[in-house]
């Protein structure tokens, strides 16, 4: 698979990474998760990307693949826990919940810390960003990141503490387009995307009965791209969030073995033509435009 220069990081990721929220949520089991991801890395799948709010997911990965440790780069999330019920964004906490995701995970260190979606009064506090600084001081780190949307995610980024950006683009997703991706890239930050086919909500015939996924079917209902019919949606959606000048690699959640080979076939078609973007684009603006904000 392809890959891409992370940034002003020392990694080369994979177009398509891995998201550990699914198996958290959902039920996975050991067995399942143990096959999935080996599975992906085998088919060159280097970006696991998980939290310490996503449950079980954290544990699921450590016993799955940390005797593969250095064949793919490991991201966590601190200041969330137990399925965004808890929050801590004091600096014992967040050590705190690194210590306990480096346990979770089977690993010394991972590449990526994030903080997870918190606001800009608590960055603007500075004892969250000493926090992660401490913990790449401690070695358990090698870099750190901010994860979240909106103008929250706009001051994380110019605090110019940041190493990288995680955040929602999609079809249904497109507020960081404009708003964040032209400042993640002056500040070269490795940028990741979560959601980028946007939980594929066109696939269901009726509205989801978890809420988790209603704005992106309202919104899907409304855009009514003309391509949400063919058998090539998928591919489509998920090459436009690839094909956004910034973004690095995209991470899909699945608790299918077989799944991620999958979607990494749909991206061989390649990028998007402009004219395909831009047909996106354009009815992403007519419809919702700067109304629709993005999702944390």
């Amino acid at each position: 698979m392809e890959k891409r220069q992370f940034g002003k990081t020392d990694m080369q990721v994979s177009l398509l990474g891995y998201g550990g929220a699914e198996i958290g949520f959902e039920g996975a089991t050991p067995e399942g998760v143990k096959a999935l991801l080996n599975e992906a890395l085998d088919a060159g799948l280097n970006v696991i990307d998980t939290a310490a709010a996503y449950l079980t997911s954290e544990e699921l990965i450590g016993n799955a693949v940390s005797g593969r440790r250095k064949d793919f780069y490991l991201f966590t999330k601190c200041g969330a826990a137990e399925g965004f019920t808890k929050f801590d964004w004091s600096k014992t906490g967040l050590l705190s919940h690194i210590e306990t995701s480096l346990r979770a995970l089977k690993t010394d260190y991972v590449d990526l810390i994030q903080l997870h979606s918190c606001s800009r009064e608590v960055l603007e506090k500075g004892e969250a960003i000493e926090a992660l600084k401490l913990a790449q001081e401690k070695g358990y780190t090698r870099y750190i990141g901010y994860s979240g949307d909106g103008e929250d995610a706009l001051y994380a980024i110019k605090t110019g503490t940041f190493d990288t950006l995680q955040t929602s683009i999609s079809i249904a997703d497109q507020e960081a387009i404009d708003l964040l991706l032209p400042v993640a890239r002056e500040y070269n930050l490795g940028v990741i995307t979560k959601r980028p086919i946007a939980n594929a909500v066109w696939r269901n015939s009726q509205k989801p009965e978890n809420s988790y996924h209603h704005v992106y079917w309202d919104r899907i209902k409304e855009l009514n791209y003309d391509f949400l019919s063919s058998p090539e949606s998928f591919s489509i959606a998920l090459r436009f969030t690839l094909s956004q000048a910034g973004v690095h690699t995209a991470i899909v959640g699945t608790k299918q073995p077989g799944r991620w080979q999958a979607n990494a076939e749909m991206l061989k078609a390649g990028t998007l033509s402009h004219e395909e973007i831009s047909k996106i684009r354009a009815r992403w603006k007519e419809v919702g435009g700067s109304n629709w904000k993005g999702q944390i």
